[in-house]
């Protein structure tokens, strides 16, 4: 009889709708290791303004677990289902959740800019690592990403920053 190798992995689970945050709570106090991505954003409703957190993949954990586990996990309130691929739960790499840590620690979604920044005009960098740095704004990816080239050492390094980073020089 063959043994079951006993290697914990991170594991996607689908759960029920808006029912991410309290099915992490349940999950941590069975003993399981979740990861549920918050951002925060700013929502306007037609008289206020206000910051609420939401799940960055609606609908979606992560449980750092072995599959022995599978029941206690699949028994928990609002736990659908795992991902899986022909019967089998996939496994998500470790680096893809370690780029989904990264993304959520230079996610600013309550800055909303206030100055309209074009492609070609200079640029600083007014927080973060490289704070006070000068480059020419090559391109803009989607409402919260720019593309910043930053002239070092007779080179240009092409830059991937938050919108709410930069301003107009």
């Amino acid at each position: 009889m063959e043994s079951i190798k006993s290697e914990t992995r991170w594991y996607a689970l689908y759960v029920r709708s808006r029912a991410e945050k309290k099915t992490q709570k349940l999950l941590e106090e069975a003993g399981i290791e979740s990861f549920l991505p918050l951002i925060t954003i700013v929502k306007q409703w037609s008289d206020r303004k206000k910051k609420v957190e939401e799940p960055l993949f609606r609908s979606y954990i992560f449980v750092h677990s072995d599959l022995k586990d599978c029941y206690k996990i699949l028994n928990c309130f609002g736990v659908v289902k795992f991902i899986s691929f022909e019967g089998k739960p996939v496994p998500v790499p470790d680096s893809q959740i370690f780029a989904i840590k990264n993304y959520l620690d230079d996610f600013d979604g309550n800055d909303i800019p206030s100055e309209e920044l074009y492609e070609g005009e200079l640029v600083r960098i007014k927080s973060g690592q490289m704070q006070g740095l000068v480059g020419r704004l090559v391109s803009i990816r989607g409402k919260m990403r720019l593309i910043v080239h930053i002239e070092v050492v007779g080179q240009s390094i092409p830059v991937n920053i938050s919108r709410s980073k930069v301003e107009p020089f």
